[in-house]
């Protein structure tokens, strides 16, 4: 059965600064713990605001490395999911329930991709 990588990209201007609400952090965790039963979860995180990371580039031979947060960007990714699904669309499925978990002020966009298999 295909793996796929569902890429959480989110716009920090209108994420809170303190981070998730305790609901939503419920109601994530209700969805997780269902995935996980049914055998769709293979691992997920969120990531720390873009502002405590790092990005590294390669660009003409030279390798340059910017501090966050990432001001060239509105929409940075703030976690992933790893899911083992029949198909693509099934995979999108799963995928709107988890943005739908969200309060109607944050503003989410998952890329969902299928991992290559070697």
């Amino acid at each position: 059965m295909p793996r796929f990588l569902s890429i959480v990209r989110v716009d920090e201007t209108t994420a809170p600064p303190e981070g998730p609400s305790p609901e939503l952090m419920e109601r994530m965790g209700e969805l997780i713990e269902e995935i996980t039963k049914a055998g769709v979860m293979l691992d997920t995180a969120g990531l720390l605001p873009s502002a405590q990371g790092k990005q590294v580039r390669w660009e003409a031979g030279k390798v340059t490395v910017t501090d966050g947060p990432f001001t060239e960007s509105k929409e940075v990714v703030g976690g992933y999911a790893i899911t083992q699904c029949k198909d693509l669309d099934e995979a999108v499925e799963w995928t709107k329930r988890f943005v739908k978990v969200h309060e109607e002020y944050w503003t989410i966009t998952c890329e969902v991709r299928e991992i290559a298999e070697a």
